[in-house]
């Protein structure tokens, strides 16, 4: 289960900000695992809107095709997937990355994803997975709390101190299991580690039984641009073997998309 959408953000009006286009995206925005079909009146609500505002949005969604409805019940379709799709195709490096990620799945026998991180969250934009092993259901726009996933931990090592503690404060953590950290000063105590160690290994802390290794992958200035991981289950491939036999070939994988991008 994905968790529940941070709020749009407060921006004042202004010569650059279109007010009609922001409530469509908040539109868009309120439907979601939890509210996959909704009403008219659980639309407003949910979007911060007006009954006839949220109507008027509603209706000119469906004339474009992005949402359908059943008697009383908006819900969208598929075709929203192209407004993702055109970001994941703007970008060659998702197209490059892909048949790495498959390789090292084949070699490795875990599943391996890549996230991009957006405010206090991780989004999958790429996932190659083997086995169930999670209760979440996970694709490409899932989102996850960075704050105790391998790859949110990657990606907000790279940030400055000021920054990252930003991007905390949107989403204050929570114990998803008996193992999650909440504390701030450990969980900055773990991203530091991880900015020295160069790579992430989050143990149950996301869902009981559940481990995961990330590292990031890099553009030319060595930015990272996104995370690459492998997860398993624990009592399969325990925190000590992922980090002996797997985190060479999960870097080496890495490396190859990187060097892949800088072409």
């Amino acid at each position: 289960m994905n968790p529940t959408p941070l709020p749009a953000p407060s921006i004042p009006p202004g010569d650059g900000y279109v007010q009609s286009f922001a409530r469509g995206l908040a539109v868009i925005r309120s439907f979601s695992a939890e509210a996959p079909a909704q009403t008219l009146s659980e639309v407003a609500q949910r979007a911060g809107l007006t009954r006839a505002g949220a109507r008027r949005i509603l209706l000119t969604l469906q004339t474009l095709g992005y949402v359908e409805s059943e008697g009383r019940l908006f819900r969208l379709t598929p075709k929203i997937l192209d407004l993702g799709f055109a970001y994941l195709s703007s970008l060659p490096l998702w197209q490059r990355a892909e048949p790495v990620m498959q390789a090292l799945v084949a070699e490795v026998h875990e599943s391996c994803s890549a996230a991009v991180l957006d405010g206090p969250d991780i989004v999958y934009v790429l996932r190659v997975p083997t086995h169930k092993i999670m209760s979440i259901n996970l694709g490409i726009g899932s989102r996850l709390p960075a704050y105790c996933t391998s790859m949110g931990r990657v990606l907000l090592a790279d940030l400055g101190q000021e920054e990252r503690e930003r991007r905390l404060a949107l989403r204050p953590p929570q114990a998803l299991t008996s193992h999650t950290l909440t504390d701030a000063q450990a969980i900055a105590a773990s991203i530091d580690a991880v900015r020295r160690e160069g790579y992430s290994l989050v143990d149950q802390e996301l869902e009981e039984g559940l481990v995961s290794m990330a590292v990031a992958i890099r553009d030319r200035s060595g930015r990272a641009v996104a995370a690459l991981n492998i997860s398993g289950q624990a009592n399969r491939t325990p925190p000590a073997m992922m980090r002996e036999q797997l985190l060479p070939k999960l870097q080496a994988a890495a490396g190859e998309i990187a060097r892949l991008l800088a072409a």
